[in-house]
Parts: structure tokens; sequence; C-alpha cells
């Protein structure tokens, strides 16, 4: 075996041998594993199939889900019987005011339905296949989709056209799994990971300039992981990074291609913040949570053009956890945690007042998890809310 030592320590590592996955006596040696522990559990394959058959029995393999509304269409997936994968669909809406749920059957055509995704045909002809990011672009005519065929989480970028059918070129390899675009439509941002898996590098394609991708942030500190996405207005995009104890926040206009991005507050050791941009009166304004000075964090506003000139909204509490932030053109959605319970309030954004009272957001029980579930229009009229609990299968409330 391989001796190390630690502190003084000797440690002898007899698995050395097998670090190299790729050597074809690891290969062998784990096959033959893999042979014996089939040998000796055989028995087990007449129970093994029963247990299957039961559950199978008792899942809805042909199934639909409710449909969310994104601009001017509806999205859902839909699974089949005997089939693997999923379906990702849409169907226009009906008109502007067109906000109730259609109530689709799952064994009938849909008017209008259209196959953003089908990764049944993506997965045909892989012994793995994974789907990272399935994205569509702000003005609804092209898809951005990764997947992964290996199992190694490194995912394939690609483009497709939905109008029609066409996929572009433009393949990016090697990415994480998710996908950001920006206001144009033709700029997309995503992240890359290092060797041991953690994601570090932003960069910035553009549709039709293969190999001519720019980073545009790198993080070396190996503590923390990186993340990209955009406002729910559309103003920006933002990028995050996060260790355990310490965050920072980056934005740039989503409407310029071509736009530096600048740091929100600069990290500071064990500080932790998240930012939303809100619309308030008029006035752009960031949303910033933070914990500096405050273990279960605070709330203030800060305009967008300073965001060291913060004035409070929501001070902290010793009883109240607050742990997240939505924001809207007509309100915005604290979450928080009382009494062990997660929790939700709506605060009205109100024209020539600002904020207007805070409302609470109640169910039939008070053991009720609950949480926002896909609200991606800015200025959508309703709220969309999931709530469960442990005898309550998971319930979705238009609010």
């Amino acid at each position: 075996g391989t001796r190390r030592v630690h502190h003084d320590d000797v440690f002898v590592d007899h698995y050395e041998w097998m670090r190299d996955k790729s050597d074809p006596e690891v290969i062998a040696h784990l096959e033959e594993e893999n042979a014996h522990v089939e040998a000796e559990t055989s028995y087990q394959e007449p129970l093994r199939q029963t247990i299957f058959d039961e559950i199978k029995a008792r899942t809805k393999e042909t199934d639909l889900s409710v449909p969310l509304r994104r601009d001017d269409w509806w999205y859902y997936g839909r699974s089949f019987e005997g089939k693997q994968y999923g379906v990702h669909c849409r169907c226009p809406v009906a008109g502007p005011a067109d906000w109730d749920p259609p109530k689709f059957d799952e064994h009938t055509d849909i008017p209008g339905e259209q196959v953003l995704l089908d990764e049944n045909a993506e997965a045909d002809g892989h012994d793995y296949f994974a789907v990272g990011a399935a994205t569509v672009s702000p003005d609804g005519n092209l898809l951005a989709y990764s997947t992964d065929v290996v199992g190694d989480e490194r995912y394939t970028l690609r483009f497709k056209d939905l109008r029609t059918g066409e996929v572009y070129p433009d393949r990016i390899t090697g990415i994480s799994a998710g996908v950001t675009w920006a206001a144009d439509s033709a700029t997309v941002y995503y992240t890359t990971v290092d060797e041991a898996w953690r994601p570090d590098t932003v960069w910035r394609h553009r549709l039709g300039a293969q190999g001519h991708d720019e980073q545009v942030f790198y993080e070396p500190d190996e503590r923390f992981w990186v993340g990209v996405g955009r406002t729910r207005s559309d103003a920006y995009i933002v990028i995050a990074a996060g260790s355990a104890i310490t965050s920072e926040v980056r934005f740039a206009d989503a409407s310029d291609p071509q736009a530096e991005f600048t740091t929100v507050l600069p990290r500071r050791d064990g500080v932790e913040y998240s930012v939303e941009h809100a619309i308030v009166d008029g006035q752009d304004r960031f949303l910033i949570l933070h914990n500096d000075g405050a273990p279960n964090f605070t709330l203030v506003e800060a305009p967008v053009d300073d965001p060291t000139a913060q004035r409070t909204l929501i001070p902290a509490r010793d009883d109240v956890r607050l742990e997240g932030l939505d924001a809207f053109a007509g309100h915005i959605v604290v979450h928080y945690r009382a009494e062990a319970l997660p929790r939700l309030q709506l605060w009205p954004l109100v024209p020539g007042q600002g904020y207007g009272a805070v409302q609470e957001i109640t169910f039939d029980s008070e053991l009720m998890a609950c949480g926002l579930a896909g609200n991606p229009n800015w200025d959508a009229p309703r709220l969309r809310v999931g709530a469960t609990s442990f005898l309550t299968p998971m319930r979705i409330y238009d609010m």
C-alpha cells in the first residue's frame, strides 16, 4: 500500500492502486466484484421484481404537469407509459388576460402544442442520459439545452430554433448544467468547472461565434462556487460567488451583450448576502438580504447605482430567520422561518407610497412546508405557491 504521513501519523492506503479509473486492472477488478455481487444476490431477483411491479402499478406513467405561463406560452412537462424520460412542451395562451392554467387531459391532443425537447429521442443510443438545462430565449424562439450522456456531470450545450426545429451548429462541451440568456436572445452565459467539479468560471457565448467565447469572471478561491442568472425583471445578469460562510454578487446590464460586471458589495469573510432587483415607486432598487451583524439576516434596500446607501426594511430578530426574497413588478415575497416552520409574506408595492401593508400567506394547516412554485413572469397578476406536509402531498396554489 501507499504510505502517507499526516501530523506524524503514518497511514497506509491499500487501495491507492484503484485511484486511476481508466486502469484496465481496476476496471477488471470492479467487473469481477459486480459479477460476484450479482451471483450472491441472484436469489433476491424475484422479490426485487415484485417490489418493482408494485411501485410501477401505483405510478401514473402517462401524466402532465401543471402548466406554467411564461410570456405568451403555457409550459408543461409530459410523461408517457413505457418511456423513461420526459417531454418538454408548450402551447399558446388564449390572450393577454389568460392566467388560468388550462385543464388538459393527458390522453388527448392539445391545440397548438409544440414539443420543445423530447428527452427520449435525445437519449436514444446512450446508456446514460440527463438534461442539465432547457431554457427558452426571452423572445420565445430559441431553446438552449444541455445534456450529459456519460454521467460525469459535464454537459454539452446546444441551441434549437423552435420555429423550424433546426439545431444550430453551435456546440459547447464540458460545461456545468445551467445556461442563462441575455435580453437580446442571441447571447448566453454559462459556467465551467475545475478538476474538483467546482463551478469556477463564467463565459459569454454569442450565437454563431463558435470558439470565440469570452471569459467574464473567474473565481480562484477553491472555497467559492459560482453561478449565473438573470433577474426576474430581465434588467440584469447576475453572477453569484459563495462559500459556506461568505458571498459576493456582481451584476451587468442584460440588454448589453458586452456589458462589464460590477460588484454589488465586496466580499467580507463571514458575511453572506443575496440581491433582488425591484422597481419601487418608479426607482430601481436592490433588495439585499444579509447577515452582517445579524445572524438571522436583515433586509435592506439601496439604489442600484449606490448599493452602500442602505435603508433597513426588515430588521433582524432573534426569533425569526429571513431565508429568501422574490421581487415582482407589483410586490415582493419574503421567505422566513418562525417557530421552526417555513412561512411566506407578501409585501405589495404601491405607486406613490412604496411598500404597502404586509400580508401573511396562510394555508389550511399550520404544519405546512411552503415556497414559491415557479413564477417566471415579472408582471404576473398571480402568485404560484406550493405547500406540503407529512400528511398532505404537494399542492399547487395560484393566488
